[in-house]
């Protein structure tokens, strides 16, 4: 990195009255989670790709996930899906991950691919499956505590495919049982944060479709139980920032999942297909952490990146997403809010949106690797991580030595 480009950059943006200072400390502090399951193989509807050298079990995922950490500097914990992720011996795990310099964060129930969850599982009509998906989830709480998280995320995948085949306020009702006996096994500082999508794997209807629906059911229960946003699960065209600024000022938010879609899935790198959007919900969070009445909301948001790379490596496509990340977050930070609040109380249409475009458009590289040298990382953290030999080396760390397929 040239010194002199970070230098000449900064005081650009200092004449612009940015406090580069600031700007630095904010990049600096902010942190996202990997997924282990984004570091396996996976697929299409139609095929499951095989990638050489993908990891067989958890520990070999924290090795991928270490190596996203070591070039990234802002990946220091890695969520875990349960069963997937199961282990006879979670404090090993524990131990093995800190020799990484990682943590376990948010523990992922599994409710779908069991063949009893055909139909359901927490709003499933048999009260045997809705009862063994409870269990699984509160087994999950256990896990959680066991490996000092203090996070669940809860996606269902239950639904309907045709009309008459579920009763829509039946199947509600026995998902609000079963949230509430999820609920009141929470300890601590634990949060369950509750996730929608708008359809699949159901078609006809999902039963926690959007985030009004996740709202509700968080607001019944209690402060712990919060709203997972996650990029992918909205219909085309709807306003992710809205719905982000709308909980944030409801204190309701409490988790952020990066992804992208084109229509209507979210396995894409996010910042890929539309980067404005990711920068125009970087910027509510920023808003919402500088005021003081949604700050400290905007300071326990959970973020994690939930992607599986089906055609691309595993390990560059995660260090792909939190470049992505970073450069939105740092953009975001460059608004100018006190010109940006002058002219909306003027209702200046275009001088609005032409400073917080301003701010898209800043070139931001100098500003992320000068951060970077000064945390003794690379400048450009693919090609370190390109040249580090990794990718050739994990093919060979089979038990064998001969690596796997």
């Amino acid at each position: 990195m040239n010194g002199q480009n970070y230098t000449v950059w900064e005081k650009q943006q200092q004449a612009k009255g940015v406090d580069v200072a600031w700007v630095r400390e904010r990049i600096k502090a902010f942190k996202v989670e990997t997924p282990s399951w984004g570091y396996g193989d996976s697929g299409t509807r139609f095929k499951v790709f095989k990638q050489t050298g993908v990891p067989r079990n958890l520990y070999e995922k924290l090795d991928d996930a270490a190596q996203v950490h070591k070039f990234t500097g802002i990946c220091p914990a890695v969520a875990i899906h349960i069963p997937w992720d199961k282990t006879d011996d979670y404090g090993k795990i524990i131990g093995y991950a800190a020799e990484l310099g990682l943590k376990i964060g948010a523990v992922n129930p599994n409710l779908f691919q069991g063949e009893e969850y055909k139909f359901g599982s927490l709003c499933h009509v048999d009260a045997k499956v809705r009862q063994k998906a409870l269990d699984h989830v509160l087994e999950c709480i256990e896990i959680a505590k066991t490996v000092n998280s203090g996070i669940i995320s809860l996606w269902l995948a239950d639904g309907t495919n045709y009309p008459g085949q579920g009763d829509f306020r039946e199947r509600k009702h026995y998902l609000e049982q079963a949230l509430q006996t999820v609920y009141a096994s929470l300890t601590g500082d634990m949060r369950l944060l509750i996730e929608y999508k708008v359809f699949e794997p159901a078609f006809y209807h999902t039963d926690i479709a959007d985030w009004g629906m996740s709202f509700t059911l968080a607001g019944k229960l209690g402060e712990k139980a919060q709203v997972l946003v996650d990029l992918g699960h909205h219909s085309p065209g709807v306003n992710v920032e809205h719905i982000v600024a709308f909980l944030l000022d409801e204190h309701k938010i409490g988790g952020f999942h990066f992804n992208n879609r084109k229509y209507a899935d979210d396995d894409l790198i996010v910042g890929t297909i539309n980067p404005y959007e990711l920068f125009l919900i970087f910027n509510e969070l920023v808003a919402g952490e500088l005021d003081p009445a949604t700050a400290a909301t905007a300071a326990g948001i959970a973020y994690m990146i939930d992607q599986s790379h089906c055609i691309e490596p595993k390990v560059p496509a995660m260090i792909r997403s939190v470049l992505n990340i970073q450069t939105a977050h740092a953009k975001a930070l460059l608004v100018n809010r006190a010109a940006l609040r002058q002219a909306r109380q003027k209702n200046d249409v275009l001088a609005a949106e032409n400073i917080v475009r301003e701010a898209f458009e800043t070139e931001v590289k100098p500003l992320l690797a000068g951060i970077r040298e000064e945390l003794g990382l690379a400048p450009d953290p693919m090609t370190a991580y390109l040249q580090s030999g990794y990718e050739e080396q994990k093919v060979g760390r089979g038990r064998d030595g001969q690596g796997w397929e």
